[in-house]
């Protein structure tokens, strides 16, 4: 079939979420298999589904909920993909894309506004600042999205209508952790509202911030998050994979390339969902810049007497030398979604024979993944993974090993 007799069919998603015709041309809500028919309009293919949620296309939270789960699947994959081929890289072997379900997200952050006088809660629209009040959402857990509406009641009396708050939660072994930003309760009788509050919906923690610091107001036991078997305290809001289901793919990955080594490095390694998930046999040494965040991973692996060795290091600025690095068998990486360019440039002029590189954008793990294969390493494989279910968001784990091996 020729490319002129396809200019009107949708071929593929772009990164931002269009559906692309075979000559360029971008169209908003649409799908591989969808037709542009002759007045402009789209005819829906077989892959194109009805949006559940009523806030779709307004709420800024999905960008593609009108995409059925195989091409969806084929959008995370393509993304990675396209990222590689920008960079000349030659595809490696890709396992089977991974998706999260919806109601899995664990981890949300929703911003209010006022419109007159109701008080709202929600996500932001697309490139926008106006808030959508959500009544109903797909993505979040059961758990978390059962508190958005007693929320909502709650806040409406005590927040001044000048001022907007950041509601932030994340479930954790005790149950959810609530943080309100940009406010502060102001004498006793809210103080009391928000513990009231806290112990009615059995929450794990209840903290305020009004820009300078976290302050707890309800904590009826320390809050903690578990990986592996290990429980680590948990500070507030602080880096956790965005689904469980999704943290058990980017494990079971790592673990699948580094099982068979002794001394591990982990890069990145926040409160230790690779480090405290590997075998207990295994020597793990954990470099993290946050502070608050690499205390709680050494404290944690210390009561559980496991063999983790961290240090409070900034791996932009500071990052391990190739000498450092020789002492390993294998690299764990997970870099924020600027990637890892510093700690590449090391990687790359360094011996270890084994990388497990995890990414969340694949655009700068490309750039980081050339970098590597330039300085004499393989690119082996990619797990595709996406635990941002219906949005453009797509993460990865990745193997490199030595031209040799």
């Amino acid at each position: 079939m020729s490319i002129e007799s396809n200019s009107n069919k949708i071929m593929r998603i772009a990164a931002r979420g269009d559906g692309i015709t075979s000559d360029g041309k971008h169209v908003a809500l649409s799908v591989p298999g969808d037709r542009i028919d002759d007045g402009g309009g789209l005819i829906h293919g077989k892959h194109h589904i009805d949006p559940i949620c009523p806030h779709f296309n307004l709420c800024g939270g999905c960008q593609l909920q009108h995409v059925d789960d195989e091409k969806l699947a084929e959008f995370v994959r393509q993304r990675i993909e396209n990222a590689l081929l920008g960079q000349d890289i030659e595809l490696p072997d890709f396992a089977q894309t991974y998706l999260s379900p919806p109601k899995s997200r664990r981890r949300i952050s929703l911003r209010s506004s006022w419109a007159g006088k109701n008080f709202q809660l929600g996500f932001s629209s697309e490139k926008s600042h106006r808030i959508i009040d959500i009544k109903q959402c797909d993505v979040m857990t059961a758990e978390l999205f059962a508190l958005v509406d007693p929320l909502r009641k709650f806040l409406r009396p005590l927040i001044d209508e000048r001022r907007n708050v950041q509601i932030k939660m994340a479930q954790v072994d005790q149950g959810i952790d609530l943080l309100i930003e940009n406010w502060m309760p102001e004498g006793l009788e809210q103080i009391e509202a928000l513990t009231n509050f806290a112990d009615k919906f059995a929450l794990a923690r209840l903290s305020t911030n009004d820009g300078i610091d976290n302050i707890t107001q309800w904590e009826p036991e320390p809050v903690t998050v578990t990986f592996g078997r290990t429980a680590v305290s948990y500070p507030h809001f602080a880096f956790l994979q965005a689904t469980k289901d999704g943290e058990e793919r980017l494990v079971t990955a790592v673990r699948e390339i580094s099982r068979e080594y002794d001394k591990i490095a982990d890069l990145f390694s926040g409160l230790g969902t690779f480090a405290l998930s590997m075998d207990k046999k295994q020597k793990i040494y954990a470099a993290e810049g946050d502070r608050s965040v690499v205390l709680a991973l050494k404290s944690a692996a210390n009561k559980a007497q496991r063999q983790v060795f961290t240090e409070h290091r900034d791996l932009y600025r500071r990052p391990l030398s190739c000498e450092e690095l020789n002492r390993f068998d294998v690299l764990i990486l997970d870099p924020p979604r600027a990637g890892a360019r510093e700690q590449v440039d090391q990687i790359a002029i360094s011996e270890v024979q084994n990388i497990a590189y995890v990414s969340c954008n694949p655009s700068s793990f490309a750039r980081d993944a050339k970098r590597l294969i330039t300085g004499g390493y393989r690119l082996r494989k990619i797990w595709p993974i996406g635990q941002f279910r219906w949005s453009t968001h797509v993460e990865l784990v990745s193997q490199f090993t030595k031209s040799d091996q």
